[in-house]
């Protein structure tokens, strides 16, 4: 059957921010403190709370965004025989956490523009911006909290231990990334199975907490979950190597998209799995130009156009590109077998092969 991933992921946005919007109103009044903090033992200030968290938040979630971790979420549930309205709450704790981190990334890289708009510590500044994006990464557990009673008890831990568990190797991924374009450990000699290390704990790692969350509460086996968890981080693992791609392909008839966005990783010094096979294929002269300019963090858009040109030379786009489907080819494979001939299965495998054929 023909799938239109696309029309999937327009369909689920919208319940999918209904439900953002449970956990984290827009606008907070008392009613939704008491849900949210309690009891206040003295008076809230809710001018305080909308302008330092709702308004900071709902910002950058009005923007936009892909949502597919959270549709993965629904599918993978689907696909092992629950119903999705009994699990669509925790939806929340993806989405929403993987906002928080790109508004503490943002902070992070000095990044300007963020889907198009100056980013969130551009907006309401960074102290606003650190601490909203670290809100992002615990309020969506009201979800879970609030919902404890429809759950065992042994059940719910082993969801708080998935969650904590990602969380932790999340931020490990983020020090990769941060040292290595930082200059700050030897990111000249970088292996290929480093730099997937460093996508399976920054990217892949909020694929693999959406997926095996939702497996564990759709009642999957021990086996399952991790399986599911393997095949969603390489998912997130080739939608990294595919946002690289685009961060250096991509085109837009917007001058201004063009100067900003292509790339800007040529501008924060990225290493990715193009820079890589670069560095490992180019001739001495060509490697040592590259690092040079990698090194400048160049905003000088002809600078960045020459990294670009040594890259292609290589062909190192395309080799990046045939990576990230291989790997897709090679994960689903190793889980078909796991999940029981549904719609929802074929979703799941149309899911994957959009991610890394995307054109945005």
């Amino acid at each position: 059957m023909m799938v239109d991933i696309k029309e999937v992921l327009k369909e689920k946005g919208p319940e999918i921010d209904r439900i953002i919007e449970k956990y984290i109103p827009k606008k907070y009044d008392l009613e939704s403190l008491l849900f949210t903090c309690g009891n206040a033992r003295y008076e809230h200030d809710i001018n305080a709370i909308n302008k330092g968290v709702a308004d900071p938040i709902w910002d950058l979630l009005n923007r936009g965004g892909k949502r597919w971790r959270p549709v993965l979420f629904l599918l993978i549930a689907e696909a092992l025989g629950k119903n999705p309205e009994d699990v669509k709450e925790f939806v929340v704790i993806p989405e929403v956490v993987h906002n928080g981190t790109l508004m503490v990334d943002d902070v992070e890289d000095s990044s300007d523009l963020r889907r198009g708009k100056p980013c969130t510590h551009k907006m309401f500044g960074v102290d606003i911006a650190i601490n909203a994006g670290n809100t992002m990464y615990f309020l969506p557990l009201l979800s879970l909290i609030k919902n404890k009673d429809k759950f065992k008890p042994e059940l719910l831990l082993n969801v708080y231990e998935i969650y904590a568990q990602e969380m932790i190797n999340l931020s490990f991924g983020q020090a990769y990334d941060i040292t290595w374009h930082k200059g700050l450990a030897n990111a000249d000699n970088l292996s290929e199975k480093q730099y997937l290390q460093m996508c399976a704990y920054k990217t892949g790692t909020l694929a693999r907490m959406s997926a095996k969350i939702a497996a564990a509460l759709s009642g999957a086996t021990t086996e399952q979950v991790e399986a599911i968890g393997k095949l969603s981080e390489t998912i997130g693992v080739a939608f990294q190597i595919k946002d690289d791609i685009l961060n250096l392909t991509a085109t837009s008839d917007s001058a201004q998209f063009v100067k900003e966005y292509i790339g800007s990783d040529i501008t924060e010094g990225k290493r990715t799995l193009m820079i890589i096979h670069t560095f490992q294929n180019a001739s001495v002269e060509d490697k040592k130009r590259l690092i040079e300019i990698l090194n400048m963090h160049p905003t000088d858009f002809n600078l960045k156009q020459e990294a670009i040109d040594i890259i292609k030379k290589y062909d190192s786009v395309n080799y990046a590109k045939n990576y990230a489907k291989n790997m897709i080819m090679s994960a689903w494979k190793d889980v078909d077998k796991l999940f029981p001939a549904s719609e929802a299965k074929e979703k799941i495998k149309a899911f994957a092969d959009y991610l890394v054929e995307r054109e945005n």
